[in-house]
């Protein structure tokens, strides 16, 4: 993983660790932009230590890094805070441009993610689930009126709930895609939610959800 950053100038390592508990102490030392989170480690695992990091450093981006594709603990994941994931047998290149997209706010949440979003909440079980599983914080999440977002807005997040990338929105809505990444920006900071996936739910729970294009 470091081999694979260094060969880009857009990244520095700044730190490693080999716990949750051990990344969360660094983290308060050395204020990184962007943590690679293994899920399984000894100690406190990943999805706990993504959910307090957040908790602690809202603006820190982290991403899931993992030899799995298990679509249940990546998106719990996610819904902990997490910005995305890698599988570790990608290509360093594909590894490189997802970053690069990460750390911009520009990664796209996978389909298989929105469809999943979409199974979970139809079901009726999601809100319970991801209450018990993300603390206080998720509770709090669908007390923020709907109302406050712009026609436009809600129009993005209608798309956002699709898994559409901010291109496809910018395309569907006739939008360039500075736009796009403009409303988002004020979308998340309005709802206070930290990513897509997060988007994606407040979405399906107020009724703002579109059919996949």
């Amino acid at each position: 993983m470091r081999d694979i950053l260094s060969g880009d100038s857009s990244f520095a390592v700044v730190g490693e660790a080999t716990s949750g508990e051990e990344a969360i102490a660094k983290a308060a030392d050395l204020t990184p932009d962007l943590i690679l989170m293994d899920i399984r480690m000894p100690g406190m695992g990943g999805l706990e230590a993504t959910y307090r990091l957040k908790l602690l450093f809202p603006a820190v981006k982290i991403v899931m890094v993992t030899v799995s594709d298990d679509i249940t603990h990546l998106f719990e994941a996610i819904k902990r805070g997490a910005q995305g994931y890698l599988l570790k047998n990608l290509s360093p290149s594909s590894w490189l441009q997802y970053l690069r997209s990460v750390s911009v706010d520009e990664a796209p949440m996978s389909k298989e993610l929105a469809f999943r979003l979409l199974q979970e909440f139809s079901s009726g079980a999601g809100q319970e689930k991801s209450d018990a599983g993300a603390g206080n914080r998720a509770a709090s999440w669908f007390g923020l009126p709907a109302s406050q977002l712009t026609a436009r807005e809600k129009e993005v997040l209608e798309h956002v709930s699709t898994g559409a990338s901010n291109r496809e929105i910018a395309e569907r809505l006739n939008l360039s895609e500075h736009t796009v990444k403009n409303h988002l920006k004020n979308i998340l900071q309005k709802l206070h939610l930290d990513n897509r996936v997060q988007l994606a739910r407040y979405a399906l729970e107020h009724g703002l959800q579109r059919t996949k294009e």
